[in-house]
């Protein structure tokens, strides 16, 4: 990679891409953004980004297209930050623009990277955990709703000195940690993920409003209890979300672990109680889910392993009943469960 001044594309305009380019673009980076969209790359480039919350208040015209044929030149940095579901055909995609020693970051939610590192190679893939919110409200126009961090580590293979390039540039939007076991990561972000964008998904609500209620505090244990017992299943040993709640610590039998458990998942809904399931605003925008890749990676690791994941399951079901038309968003989803 180019140490001293590296060429940065962003692909993907949604939420996290906006927020990610739009910030680096305000530190002087040479950023590119490539989303599927004319207009919207249009809008960028003549208009600009406007981005809010957590990262102020940003409005910043970056160069942006909706080909990867009006690309030019080559990139020693590629942030991947498209849906789950769009990574393979935009991976292909920016082959033709990227250099043996350039590094592709996979921002996507859920566990991408075996995919990524198919298509781009495992020595230029790196896996990301991107621990914080955004919610996109119209095209060009996100908030970040909440901070945290980013962990970062290469794919199948250990440190080197571009990990460290890459936390100084992430480390202008949030703290990076470089992890040498990005798959323990990955997994415990999907498990909240599986929890938090899902339950939004078929509730339609916000995570505070969601989580102030009973029934589905339950059914996020419940979610986490099966995809831990994968876990076990796939002898993977989960690191604590965010490096506070520690599974293992949260599914703990014990006086008073239940109380401990609701307590546990208020404490979350109020901290990110003004986030939106990206989910869900898939859905308002009628649009995939990445449910294959949160839910849905569970129930098919579960079913390789012997391992019953009932409630994965019919969630996935559930969420695919929702794009398919024929169930409504709806809190009185959690009570068919």
């Amino acid at each position: 990679m180019h140490l001293i001044s590296p060429r940065i594309l962003v692909v993907g305009a949604g939420a996290v891409g906006s927020v990610t380019a739009a910030i680096l673009a305000t530190k002087e980076y040479d950023i590119t953004l490539l989303t599927k969209y004319p207009d919207l790359a249009k809008k960028i480039s003549e208009e600009g980004l406007h981005c809010s919350g957590a990262c102020g208040q940003i409005t910043i015209k970056i160069n942006s297209y909706a080909s990867a044929g009006e690309l030019s030149g080559l990139y020693d940095l590629v942030f991947l930050a498209t849906k789950g579901n769009d990574m393979p055909e935009a991976a292909r995609q920016i082959l033709p623009f990227i250099k043996s020693d350039s590094r592709v970051v996979s921002m996507q939610n859920g566990i991408c990277e075996d995919e990524l590192a198919k298509i781009v190679g495992k020595e230029r893939t790196v896996g990301c955990v991107a621990g914080w919110g955004a919610t996109l409200h119209a095209p060009a126009v996100s908030e970040m709703t909440s901070t945290g961090e980013f962990v970062i580590g290469n794919w199948g293979r250990g440190r080197d000195p571009d990990l460290e390039v890459i936390k100084d540039i992430l480390s202008h939007i949030l703290p990076v940690e470089i992890s040498d076991d990005i798959v323990s990561h990955l997994y415990s972000k999907l498990i909240i993920n599986s929890c938090i964008t899902t339950l939004g998904a078929i509730s339609g609500q916000l995570l505070g409003t969601m989580l102030m209620q009973h029934k589905a505090r339950n059914l996020f244990i419940g979610i986490i209890k099966e995809s831990m017992d994968v876990a076990g299943g796939m002898n993977l040993t989960v690191k604590p979300y965010a490096g506070r709640l520690d599974y293992y610590k949260f599914l703990k039998k014990g006086v008073f672990s239940a109380f401990r458990r609701h307590l546990t998942i208020l404490v979350i809904g109020y901290k990110y109680r003004r986030l939106k399931s990206s989910s869900l605003q898939s859905l308002e925008r009628g649009k995939k889910t990445e449910i294959d890749f949160f839910n849905g990676y569970v129930a098919a690791k579960g079913t390789g392993l012997g391992v019953p994941t009932p409630l994965n399951t019919k969630l996935v079901s559930m969420v695919k009943e929702i794009e398919a038309g024929t169930r409504k968003i709806s809190p009185s989803n959690f009570y068919e469960i």
